[in-house]
């Protein structure tokens, strides 16, 4: 399953979007108003939870190249990537798009495409808001 976020234009250099979705404190500020839970665990990983779901840890997995952030769940039995992909339009305008991309059964999919799908774009709303 893929879902892909909507497309955010920002009044920022790349390198400065690229550090601000590479630092995990950062998530706090940019998750939606019904998350209920968020905790860092390490330089890496940190947990959160939406109201009536489950808590998630997500792991930094990739951050070396300026284009890509890559978070990862760090359970077995959820396997998920959540990616900022970034684009330079100039020096200083940068287009963000968040993708969450997991192997789920199609029983699952259904149930959970819908929330996923709401969660990114909030997500894509939170990053706007915080470097507009």
């Amino acid at each position: 399953m893929k879902i892909e976020g909507e497309l955010i234009h920002l009044a920022k250099p790349n390198l400065e979007v690229h550090q601000f979705l590479s630092t995990l404190e950062n998530y706090s500020a940019i998750m939606p108003e019904s998350n209920k839970v968020f905790e860092i665990l390490d330089d890496r990983r940190f947990k959160f939870g939406l109201k009536g779901m489950p808590e998630i840890v997500l792991k930094l997995v990739e951050s070396a190249d300026t284009n890509v952030v890559v978070l990862s769940s760090d359970n077995d039995k959820f396997p998920f990537t959540l990616s900022g992909l970034l684009h330079s339009v100039s020096e200083q305008e940068t287009q963000v798009q968040l993708v969450f991309e997991g192997d789920f059964n199609p029983m699952m999919e259904m149930m959970i495409k819908n929330p996923l799908s709401a969660f990114v774009n909030d997500l894509s709303k939170g990053i706007q808001l915080q470097l507009s």
